[in-house]
């Protein structure tokens, strides 16, 4: 078995959730107690870990059907941390702020971290781990936090908590910048998205692989989770080539990875469970609008309808 996280949690199936329907959007209009009620008896049975971006109005909620509802679910818990310094670098120019903006989100990010840690002590039952943020450190985020700002917050997270603690990023950054932040996590999270680097569905598998193992052979003594990994159902074409997702495309590799991670017991958190309209620009056909598993109408996609049974290992 290659070194992962066993150490850390029994190893089962893993998705990320976030339940945004037509009209919802973060900071806007939340999902109700029903609407998330529902979400999750779809994906029990099928899923034991969820993972939840941040600690805001709809992570209560998840957390609070969980517990009322007595289902069986895990969690890891996000602070979604926003930009405290300028990034020119990003692609499509969302990185720059003014200075007092800046200003202004370094205080709600102190402010959503100790929302994380309240969260955390407040359902240590259900939540398993937490992130101090999420794609914060790469070259082409609109949300860019200098990795000393991010080590702050892990040191924060970890005196004020027992859960252990990660950052969930990009695979890239793991490779150079992050090595200081390794020193102070519990585990390394990492995203892998071979078709946003334009590979085909025929190599996807292989390139997921490599993104891995790149991390975990840098860092043999740390565990290493995938935090994101999935395939999009429709593009526009903007970023990724409409030939090469689809339904179909989808079903493959979510079987391929998932038969790869269930022999390696490596946890890895699919992305993601539904559709979410909100995301992206406002044409039908963006892609970060279609990586669910099930349509924003809750229909199953083809890898939802045939999904592998998987049965956890006795602990």
């Amino acid at each position: 078995m290659a070194k992962s996280e066993e150490t850390l949690f029994p190893y089962g199936r893993a998705i990320c959730y976030s339940g945004f329907r037509q009209g919802q959007y973060p900071g806007g209009i939340f999902p109700s107690y029903d609407q998330v009620k529902e979400d999750l008896l779809i994906l029990e049975g099928r899923w034991e870990y969820l993972r939840l971006y941040d600690c805001d109005p709809h992570a209560e909620t998840v957390l609070g059907v969980i517990r009322n509802e007595k289902l069986p679910f895990k969690v890891m818990l996000g602070a979604y941390i926003v930009a405290e310094m300028n990034n020119f670098g990003c692609p499509w120019g969302g990185g720059t702020y003014p200075e007092k903006q800046l200003e202004l989100n370094r205080v709600q990010n102190l402010k959503r971290i100790h929302k994380l840690i309240a969260m955390a002590n407040q359902y240590p039952d259900i939540i398993c781990s937490l992130s101090a943020g999420n794609e914060a450190c790469v070259d082409w985020t609109d949300h860019y936090v200098p990795v000393d700002h991010v080590i702050e917050y892990v040191k924060m997270i970890k005196k004020g908590a027992k859960q252990p603690v990660t950052f969930c990023e990009n695979y890239v950054p793991w490779l150079s910048k992050l090595k200081p932040l390794v020193e102070e996590i519990d585990f390394i999270s990492i995203h892998t998205y071979p078709v946003w680097e334009y590979k085909r569905i025929s190599e996807a598998l292989s390139y997921t692989k490599e993104n891995y193992n790149a991390v975990a052979e840098m860092y043999p003594d740390v565990p290493v989770v995938i935090t994101e990994a999935g395939w999009a159902t429709n593009s526009n074409g903007r970023g990724i080539d409409p030939q090469n997702v689809s339904e179909e495309q989808q079903k493959t590799y979510l079987n391929d990875l998932l038969k790869w991670v269930d022999d390696q017991q490596i946890l890895t958190y699919v992305f993601e469970a539904f559709d979410e309209p909100w995301k992206g620009s406002p044409e039908p056909l963006e892609p970060e609008k279609h990586w669910g598993l099930y349509k924003v109408d809750r229909s199953p996609k083809l890898a939802a309808k045939d999904l592998p049974v998987y049965k956890p290992m006795e602990n």
